[in-house]
């Protein structure tokens, strides 16, 4: 189906919405079963976005604000939470790899009296939710001072592992032991806690900056010499990071999943015919050196959650059109398709005219229904769950989510492409 003809179809189907007592399905078209599907929401604690609220807070205060956010997911009929439990080289869990999360106490390192990923875990659970642990791979820092790190962290004792890239401390993943790293202090909650899902965000090689250089001269000098371009080589690096996690954590814990939400974006048409009609200024692919759809084609992880940050008719990145893009990328695979949906953007004054309409994101809902390949949807970010300021969420649980809905589970079975 061309551009032209699907949007003038999405159009009419978004016609049939009624008010927010319900939604209609577009006329001849079957309505999707929602029996199985996830229905998540980001939990971000990086610069306390989302929790705690402020740093410093008493260990009663952080666990009421926790149980708070995993109430109000129940309350909407969501079923899982991606919790940020490793936002920059940290933990939110008593970890023998890395210190104590500064969004905690106030101060890396600092043990705040109590264990916020072992009792989400448990509270998720008793509430019907899924707990998806939500990791960053490479940042180290939201600052470019190794000195104002802990004097424990791994940082500090391998400075030769941190590249200073627009203001920020990252791990260089073009080193083999910074991979394996990494993969130990995430799987080390894997072996801790009966997590659902291992989560990645879209934080790999980071986002450009422009007029600077992200200096991995010495580690493509060492091991890049197999690859036609450095390009090629830190793409390879993200795939190995991948694959490797995918199998340990199956070694781990066979039973929890692992999940990616890249940027939406994995090529625009223009630079490679393969890719989605769209005029986005980052590919994930080019950008942050991450073969998503590949991933997905190859069934290398159990879901992807594409960030679709964008409202229908958006001229340069058509959530429209980049739904029926991913879904015609996930047909075949065994790789699950969610979407991840930008509820931080409802209301927003500083947001074009559709975000002003409490509606906008139960029209995405509405649309990616007529899509078979789309198993759920995952909405940034928690506080916007919890405030709800035009009611977007109120609208979406009124349209599509009046029953409860089991979260899908692991699948079984080797994935494909990886020779298992």
């Amino acid at each position: 189906m061309g551009r032209l003809s699907r949007r003038a179809f999405a159009l009419a189907a978004l016609s049939t919405l009624t008010t927010a007592s319900g939604a209609a399905a577009a006329p001849g078209r079957p309505r999707r079963r929602a029996a199985t599907e996830i229905r998540g929401v980001w939990l971000a604690t990086v610069s306390n976005r989302d929790w705690p609220s402020k740093p410093g807070l008493s260990a009663a205060q952080q666990r009421a604000e926790l149980l708070a956010h995993l109430d109000r997911a129940a309350a909407d009929r969501l079923n899982a939470v991606m919790f940020q439990v490793r936002p920059t080289a940290d933990a939110l869990w008593p970890s023998p790899y890395e210190p104590w999360s500064q969004y905690l106490t106030g101060t890396q390192g600092v043990n705040p009296g109590w264990d916020p990923l072992g009792t989400a875990v448990t509270e998720a659970h008793r509430r019907g939710l899924q707990l998806h642990a939500w990791f960053n791979p490479y940042r180290v820092a939201n600052h470019a001072d190794p000195a104002r790190l802990a004097a424990s962290h791994p940082a500090r004792k391998h400075p030769g592992w941190v590249v200073r890239y627009g203001g920020k401390l990252y791990y260089n993943p073009g080193l083999p032991e910074v991979r394996a790293f990494v993969q130990d202090a995430i799987l080390d909650a894997v072996h801790r806690y009966p997590v659902d899902a291992v989560h990645f965000d879209d934080y790999f090689y980071p986002y450009p900056v422009a007029g600077q250089t992200f200096d991995d001269d010495a580690a493509y000098d060492a091991y890049g010499g197999a690859f036609a371009t450095r390009a090629d080589w830190r793409r390879d690096n993200i795939d190995r990071l991948v694959r490797e996690t995918a199998a340990r954590i199956k070694g781990i814990r066979p039973t929890a999943q692992f999940g990616v939400s890249p940027f939406g974006v994995w090529r625009n048409a223009a630079t490679d015919p393969l890719g989605s009609d769209t005029r986005a200024g980052v590919q994930s692919y080019d950008d942050n050196f991450a073969d998503t759809r590949k991933w997905l084609r190859e069934g290398w992880i159990d879901y992807l959650v594409p960030q679709l940050y964008w409202h229908i008719g958006f001229a340069a990145a058509d959530y429209a059109e980049l739904v029926a893009w991913w879904a015609r990328q996930a047909r075949g695979s065994r790789t699950r398709l969610y979407l991840g949906e930008a509820l931080y953007k409802a209301g927003d004054p500083a947001q074009p005219a559709p975000w002003q309409d409490s509606a906008e994101l139960s029209r995405h809902l509405t649309l990616a229904r007529e899509y078979e390949q789309v198993r759920g949807h995952v909405f940034f970010a928690a506080k916007e769950v919890a405030s709800d300021p035009v009611g977007a969420m109120a609208r979406v649980v009124a349209d599509h989510y009046r029953k409860p809905a089991a979260p899908p589970r692991r699948i079984t079975g080797p994935a494909a492409g990886t020779g298992a």
